[in-house]
């Protein structure tokens, strides 16, 4: 199959593609004042918050999102070392907190919860986030496309987690009324794909296999009965197919002679493509078919995952080796803690732990939040302009980037601190008694310069893996059903994978039941760079993912959604009526890799060096709990109140 022009994948298109609401409050902000000289209007406008005016709404925003436009820069020019030069004053607000949090995420929602809950009764509270949306990494997209509304996970998919939640956790979402087992049964409804006898797939590209070519069943839950005939199907050499297979359903064991103990050392010290090529020894063709395999958990190929973490997560060529059950102090967090415990109860609601999010808000400004339980919250129209209300007890600001957290009076008799902020232009002062930094760990060094060197040191160390969460509304679905497919797997694509959004009814809210309505689809991407480590491939994929424009993604989501589904009778010009690209250059925590940290005894791992309470501010987030999760972001928030009031 021949590339389609611009022209046949509809990039000229008029669909929902733009951010067509920053336009629409550009011209109410203009009627507002229109009365004024220009200058003068232009000044009041610059002065009146942007998530006050009529009409804001950002999860309904279009186009590129996650770390988008306007988020990063001034802390892009702080850590460059030129952001001062360009700030002549900064202006005092005036206000004076018992708490300034910085981040608006979950960790950054979830400390104002707990420091409200046992601090004295009165403390007032200041949450700061960049994003023009609270949430963090846990982003709603919300469309409107059939007449209805329709949503997707942003960013963090889930209520998941490798282990059983903790009390802090735990006690938390009982008290948002999440119960995650309860909602899951009545709200997940898998049958609507199941009716349809819908299977997942795996696409074959021209470019790295030779020819395009969908096998539908095709995957790691194709029977073994199936999966010759099926991979028979497959664009590989005979030799290939011989050694998916073997790898997949064969019982060899390459370490004869050594202890279970002994096997998982040796596996702890060796990426899951070197287990494959140098101890099964399967034909390097293998490669190619299986290197995004670990994208959903690390962002990265199997070349930078250790194999004894590739077995933990229970992926194929391990069968044979008979390893005995539990895991081993050289295992990521992910897959030792499902190895040791099996993990905690999961849900997924329609705009992932978004919800969340918005539980939290409704907790800490009711005002904020229409709604009364953990089922109506998902089809609540948050009232942003409700945020940051004069003389409300918790106040949460928008678009307000720090650049600065200073202990007032030195680091051993503080007398609290001084937080400094860019917004609209302009850099603002707050102080605050006591501050928690809830943000990304690796910008915390250029915020605090005062801190020591080791922790600063530990602090940069944490890198974040980046990643795409690219939200496609689809006119109707009918291409999926008569493929026979509802999850893709696409090793050579742009984007790794994508899906059909999953089937959840909940409060109000349902999911499209039929083959004709619009649906959403929801693509992933990671941009690492194989042959480096992980922390180095995903600094690479950090920079592509800041160099990218949006336009690159759409025309690649458009070319690889119409070669994947045009056999269907798919038609990207005609099919495609929204895209949101969620772009995360800081996107998971990171989880200890044993091909990376190796023997690095427990008390010296970065995380818990950089942590530590500096005066009267605190650390927390999921960096510091080295695990991508919201619980781990939960129990982080309540560990760093604590150390600031004293009982932690």
């Amino acid at each position: 199959m021949s590339r389609k022009s611009d022209r046949e994948l509809g990039m000229g298109r008029r669909i929902q593609r733009r951010d067509f609401l920053q336009g629409g409050l550009i011209g109410a902000g203009a009627a507002l004042t229109g009365g004024l000289s220009p200058a003068l209007a232009q000044a009041a406008e610059a002065e009146r918050a942007a998530q006050d005016q009529p009409g804001y709404y950002p999860p309904e925003r279009l186009g590129l999102r996650g770390s988008h436009p306007g988020s990063f820069e001034a802390a892009h020019a702080l850590r460059d070392g030129d952001f001062w030069d360009h700030t002549s004053r900064i202006s005092d607000t005036g206000e004076a907190y018992d708490l300034v949090v910085v981040g608006g995420g979950i960790s950054g929602l979830s400390a104002a919860h707990f420091f409200r809950q046992s601090a004295p009764a009165g403390a007032r509270v200041l949450i700061l986030d960049n994003h023009d949306d609270f949430g963090g990494h846990a982003k709603r997209n919300e469309f409107h496309v059939g007449g209805r509304m329709q949503l997707l996970n942003g960013g963090t998919w889930a209520i998941e987690s490798p282990t059983p939640f903790a009390p802090p956790a735990d006690g938390l979402m009982k008290t948002l009324g999440i119960h995650p087992t309860e909602l899951s049964k009545a709200c997940n409804d898998p049958s609507v794909y199941g009716d349809l006898r819908l299977k997942p797939s795996v696409f074959f590209d021209k470019e790295t296999f030779g020819v395009d070519q969908l096998v539908v069943g095709l995957g790691r839950s194709a029977a073994p009965g199936r999966l010759e005939a099926l991979l028979a199907q497959a664009p590989l050499s005979d030799a290939v197919r011989r050694d998916i297979m073997r790898i997949e359903t064969g019982a060899e064991d390459p370490l004869p002679g050594l202890s279970s103990d002994e096997k998982k050392d040796r596996l702890s010290r060796m990426s899951h493509q070197d287990y494959l090529l140098n101890l099964l020894k399967a034909d390097p063709g293998v490669i190619a078919y299986y290197r995004h395999q670990t994208d959903g958990l690390w962002g990265c190929g199997i070349d930078a995952v250790s194999a004894i973490d590739a077995w933990g997560s229970g992926l194929a060529g391990y069968q044979g080796l008979k390893l005995g059950p539990g895991a081993t102090a050289r295992m990521g967090y992910t897959p030792a803690g499902f190895v040791a415990t099996g993990g905690s109860p999961t849900f997924h609601y329609p705009d992932g732990n978004a919800s969340i999010a918005r539980l939290l808000v409704r907790d800490l400004i009711p005002a904020a939040m229409p709604g009364s339980d953990a089922e109506d919250i998902v089809t609540a129209r948050a009232d942003y302009s409700q945020l940051d209300r004069p003389g409300a007890p918790v106040r949460l600001r928008l678009n307000s980037i720090v650049v600065r957290a200073r202990n007032i009076g030195g680091v051993q008799a503080s007398r609290g601190v001084e937080i400094a902020y860019s917004r609209a232009g302009k850099v603002w002062r707050v102080k605050a008694k006591h501050c928690v930094l809830a943000s990304w760990n690796m910008m915390i060094p250029y915020l605090c310069p005062e801190l020591p060197e080791p922790q600063k040191e530990a602090l940069h160390k944490l890198i974040k893996t980046p990643l795409v969460y690219s939200s496609v509304a689809l006119r109707d679905w009918t291409a999926f059903a008569k493929l026979g497919t509802e999850h893709v797997y696409a090793p050579g694509g742009y984007h790794s994978s994508f899906s059909l959004n999953p089937t959840v009814t909940i409060g109000g809210y349902a999911s499209p039941r039929t083959p004709q309505e619009p649906v959403l689809v929801r693509m992933e991407r990671t941009p690492a760079m194989p042959g480096l480590n992980e922390r180095d491939q995903h600094r690479v994929g950090r920079a592509e993912l800041l160099a990218t424009p949006f336009e690159t993604f759409e025309r690649n989501i458009r070319d690889q959604l119409g070669r994947t589904l045009g056999a269907g009778g798919f038609d990207p010009a005609r099919d495609i009526e929204a895209i949101i690209v969620n772009r995360w250059p800081h996107g998971y925590a990171p989880e200890y890799n044993a091909l990376i940290d190796g023997d690095t005894p427990p008390d010296q791992m970065p995380n818990l060096i950089g942590r530590a309470r500096f005066g009267r501010i605190a650390i927390a987030n999921a960096d510091s709990g080295m695990g991508a999760y919201t619980d781990v972001a939960m129990n982080q928030a309540h560990r760093a109140v604590h150390e600031l009031l004293g009982d932690g």
